[in-house]
């Protein structure tokens, strides 16, 4: 299975701490999620694009768009947002994509990883015809659109059927991710493991990755 690579949320951050909170943690961290939602797809709204100006880190971005149908101009309003950031990967959902394919081949092309995600209750068949063109899966945990939900453990096995499929992918978790519910994710397959409240909630950002981290191994 690929390195586990924790991922911070930073939908639990201060906003009004954002670069402080940020720099606690971007030493222990591969990569840092920016949650992105439109009130349309999701019942929750976020910052847009212009967000990635208030910030800079060494790590890089995975952004998640929890958007309906986000067009090349949209996708392209976060990739030019700010030329000190790294953009890892950008994710969109399968519920949420007319033309799934076409939009992750877009993202490739403008040599950024493209992710795709599927919510709790969408099967994996939904997903298999676009494999081969993604990086990384993300399967939500929790229904997406807010922090701090609990984990659905009945999305276990589509964790492991997918572990299956493709050894080598990375498999990415999010939502409701704590001590107990990393190991069970982990254990299923899941490689790549989003936290914000978790993180972001704690006295001790650090020690909570480094707890994350140990309760996985």
């Amino acid at each position: 299975m690929p390195k586990i690579k924790i991922v911070p949320s930073i939908l639990s951050a201060k906003m009004d701490k954002l670069q402080e909170e940020i720099d606690e943690i971007e030493d222990y961290s591969d990569l840092l999620q920016v949650d992105v939602m439109d009130n349309v797809f999701v019942p929750n709204i976020t910052p847009q694009a212009e967000l990635l100006k208030k910030f800079n880190t060494k790590v890089p971005l995975d952004i998640h768009l929890m958007v309906k149908e986000p067009s090349e101009e949209y996708l392209m309003s976060f990739i030019d947002a700010n030329p000190n950031l790294k953009i890892n990967n950008i994710t969109v959902h399968q519920e949420a994509c007319e033309y799934l394919g076409k939009t992750l081949d877009f993202i490739k092309s403008k040599n950024v990883k493209a992710a795709v995600a599927i919510n709790p209750k969408t099967p994996l068949d939904a997903i298999t015809s676009v494999l081969d063109k993604v990086e990384m899966v993300l399967i939500m945990t929790v229904e997406p659109g807010f922090s701090g939900q609990g984990f659905m453990e009945e999305v276990l096995p589509k964790i492991e059927k997918l572990r299956e499929l493709n050894p080598e992918l990375d498999i990415q978790v999010d939502g409701g991710i704590n001590l107990k519910t990393a190991h069970l994710a982990v254990s299923a397959g899941a490689n790549v493991l989003v936290a914000s409240s978790y993180i972001f909630k704690s006295e001790d950002k650090v020690k909570a990755i480094k707890d994350l981290l140990e309760s996985v191994k």
